[in-house]
């Protein structure tokens, strides 16, 4: 899949959605991360009548990362916590979505010594590749 969103980094997953949430929640425990939320949309929208393919979402930080990022600009709290998505797609086919850390520097004209922290691309090799 091309990415077609700007600031949006997406990958294929070679789990379920179930599966790659699992495997992200548990990494992120590990790491001491906490878990604020975790929805499944497809659920949500079922029970109102929607059909809609797999897809969760997962929404973590930690404050001591995240602090800094609110201190230089307290509107960049609108992309925080963090985010990932699972979903998938008509082909059968899971993908993996979140904010590139780059764009969210840029949105908020924060500094990289707040934003690095918080770049998610390392984090979600490690959970792809297990």
């Amino acid at each position: 899949m091309s990415n077609p969103i700007k600031g949006v980094t997406i990958h294929p997953s070679p789990w379920s959605v179930k599966e790659t949430i699992d495997r992200l929640q548990e990494f992120l425990k590990q790491q001491g991360v906490t878990i604020y939320a975790r929805i499944d949309q497809q659920s949500e929208l079922r029970r109102a009548g929607i059909e809609l393919w797999a897809l969760e979402y997962l929404l973590f930080g930690n404050p001591k990362a995240g602090g800094p990022v609110m201190q230089e600009n307290p509107i960049a709290a609108l992309d925080l916590p963090l985010k990932v998505i699972a979903w998938e797609d008509q082909q059968k086919k899971v993908w993996i979505a979140y904010n590139e850390m780059a764009y969210v520097r840029d949105r908020y004209d924060l500094t990289d010594r707040v934003t690095a922290p918080l770049n998610l691309d390392g984090l979600i090799a490690k959970v792809l590749n297990h």
